[in-house]
């Protein structure tokens, strides 16, 4: 993996993420509330859960 694919995957991070906070704030506000309300073991495992499925999507994109 080189720099410029690191760096291309962090700016496809950022312009989505900037796209849910312009269309849909309040979205992120309840999102945000729901996961206060989580304890920290489940926040923990959606965490990994979310990194194993980035993980398999990018080696699938990569075969």
């Amino acid at each position: 993996m080189t720099g410029s694919e690191i760096l291309t995957g962090i700016a496809l991070v950022l312009v989505i993420e900037g796209l849910v906070y312009a269309l849909a704030p309040s979205l992120v506000e309840r999102l945000l509330e729901a996961l206060r309300a989580m304890p920290i073991e489940m926040r923990r495992n959606l965490g990994l859960l979310t990194l194993v499925t980035g993980l398999i999507l990018h080696w699938f994109a990569k075969a």
